[in-house]
């Protein structure tokens, strides 16, 4: 028998006719768990829980060493990505739609992915684990509904003035094309061949990007393959900034928070991090971290260990039994 259990779930989403995918990793046997024990974790802007928590290294993801740590830990693949149902506007070409799945629609099914777990496991809350882009996401959620999380991890924590090449400066179609080229490129942002050598070989890279396009059931459609990536982020992103209005209040949060962040993230940098910690109320429980010789993709990376150690500790601090 397996030592984990492993269920996938398909969750309504707020777009009427679709859902969203939902999957679940515990020890094999246990049927109770404490808030901080239950973990959902949200990705980013381009790639889907299942090829970044979920994507096993040297035989086991981060959601497999999380629930091998006792946890019962979730993660969610947003409405366009990974194994979540497609919108009708990313059947046409994106030119045809304005952005579309933006941090607001985002939000609102993520929240319904909550109540799902909650409801399954009859608790008052939970923690969430939000990276990159699921910064925005459980942030807002964090402040809009507080009393369902139990602690919160902001890895990747971005902010106004966020340097993603996710952005071109343009406004975006209804997704985004990305190869895997792209995917790699992306990685390796402003680092020089002694950094880039630091956080993984070239073959992992190449797996990893594969993997990642190939989360896109039409990536094949494509020559080179490329994944579609829904675009509302992009438009989010553009118009906070020009705006210069915050996408959340981290002032909002009444949960134990930890940002975690990358030295050598380019995406979402630790001094953006740093003002995310800054905002947040001085009398709650607040962390910051910032893991060396890592990228936006410590997930992946050599590093991930001591991520998945400063998280695991930091959950566990507020275990209830």
């Amino acid at each position: 028998m397996s030592e984990l259990t492993v269920t996938d779930h398909k969750v309504e989403s707020i777009q009427a006719g679709l859902s969203v995918f939902v999957r679940n990793k515990h020890l094999a046997g246990r049927t109770e768990f404490s808030p901080t024990e239950t973990v959902l974790c949200v990705h980013g802007a381009t790639y889907p829980s299942t090829v970044t928590f979920d994507y096993v290294i040297d035989g086991q993801s981060w959601m497999d060493v999380l629930a091998k740590a006792g946890f019962d830990v979730w993660c969610v693949d947003i409405l366009g990505y990974g194994a979540s149902d497609r919108p009708p506007e990313m059947s046409v070409p994106a030119d045809d739609n304005p952005p579309i799945v933006d941090t607001e629609h985002a939000v609102a099914d993520v929240a319904r992915v909550v109540d799902f777990i909650l409801a399954r496991r009859d608790l008052p809350r939970l923690a969430l684990i939000g990276y990159s882009w699921g910064t925005m996401i459980c942030g807002n959620y964090a402040g809009q509904r507080p009393e369902n999380v139990a602690r919160l991890v902001l890895y990747g924590a971005a902010w106004l003035g966020a340097g993603s090449s996710i952005s071109s400066g343009t406004p975006p179609g209804a997704y985004r094309m990305v190869d895997a080229e792209a995917v790699i490129a992306r990685w390796c942002r402003e680092l020089d061949e002694d950094q880039i050598a630091r956080i993984a070989s070239p073959a992992h890279m190449a797996a990893w990007a594969d993997a990642a396009i190939a989360s896109d059931p039409e990536a094949g459609n494509h020559e080179p393959p490329q994944l579609r990536a829904p675009a509302g982020v992009v438009k989010d992103v553009l118009e906070r900034n020009a705006s210069q209005t915050p996408s959340y209040d981290p002032g909002k949060i009444r949960s134990p928070t930890m940002v975690v962040v990358g030295e050598w993230d380019r995406e979402t940098t630790p001094e953006q991090g740093r003002t995310v910690f800054s905002l947040l109320p001085n009398d709650i429980d607040r962390r910051y971290v910032m893991i060396g010789g890592a990228t936006h993709s410590m997930l992946i990376e050599n590093q991930r260990g001591e991520l998945h150690q400063v998280v695991d500790g930091f959950l566990k601090e507020g275990w209830e039994r």
